[in-house]
């Protein structure tokens, strides 16, 4: 039995590859899309998707209601992250999302409906399974190491800054480390920002270049020594394997999920 799935967002870089993962992927069927623009077209008729046909909504409830859908995979932009997801959930179809800027009382009320409603949800600020060892590995080393402080790159297109993955990075650190400020007591910016962000104490830094994809470095500085757990994606593709491990763990739980590292053993 395939698993009927819709992505949201499909012109976008991540959109793309989740569309030929889907595609290609057994057991998986793609029933539609939905995308800002093309209504009534066929995917196919959209440069870079050649033999892929399958319908285009622009509304996504018109959509739901109009096929047997199983799972959203939105990968749109973070103002529609929620809106997206409790549509889903009104038609009884389980969201995984990557899209970022959930706070946390979005995550509660939206945990609350999948609790509801039963239904399984993931939010995932990052699919690469890579970066959810990152993210685990600091969380170890912060026990041992707790001076840290976050890199985080990204391409000059992402909208949000820091990302996700470095606050959730931050957040996981912050559950085995005491808060404490670091650097100099009596330390100045003589440029507004040179420090970074703040979160419990950690800085945490945001690169914007063209070039780059996602990439973070997670430092921790002990007495004589430094540890650097650094993870790089350098093609969109590594995050598919990510995208697929959410799908398919998402028709197996019936509460909404915030970060991969929950799923991964």
């Amino acid at each position: 039995m395939s698993v009927k799935i819709v992505v949201a967002g499909p012109r976008g870089n991540m959109g793309k590859e989740a569309v030929k993962m889907v595609s290609s992927t057994e057991g998986f069927q793609l029933v539609a899309v939905v995308d800002s623009r093309h209504e009534g077209m066929s995917l196919q008729e959209v440069e870079g998707f050649h033999g892929i046909d399958v319908p285009i909504y622009t509304d996504m409830q018109k959509c739901f209601e109009d096929k047997d859908v199983d799972v959203l995979i939105d990968l749109t932009a973070p103002a529609f992250g929620r809106k997206h997801m409790e549509t889903a959930f009104a038609n009884g179809v389980r969201p995984v999302v990557g899209t970022t800027g959930f706070t946390e009382t979005d995550i509660t009320e939206l945990r609350a409906i999948s609790e509801d409603k039963g239904l399984g949800a993931i939010i995932a600020p990052n699919f690469a399974i890579g970066a959810i060892l990152m993210m685990k590995f600091s969380q170890m080393a912060a026990k041992y190491m707790p001076d840290v402080e976050i890199i985080e790159r990204h391409h000059d297109r992402k909208l949000d800054a820091p990302s996700g993955t470095a606050l959730k990075t931050a957040q996981l650190i912050s559950e085995v480390r005491e808060q404490k400020k670091q650097g100099n007591p009596n330390e100045t910016e003589e440029l507004q920002g040179a420090r970074g962000g703040e979160f419990e104490g950690m800085r945490i830094h945001s690169v914007r270049l063209p070039g780059l994809v996602a990439h973070q470095e997670v430092i921790f500085g002990g007495v004589g020594q430094t540890l650097t757990i650094r993870h790089d994606s350098i093609d969109r593709t590594s995050f598919m394997p990510g995208v697929k491990l959410a799908v398919e763990s998402v028709l197996k739980i019936d509460t909404l999920v915030y970060g991969l590292e929950h799923i991964i053993e």
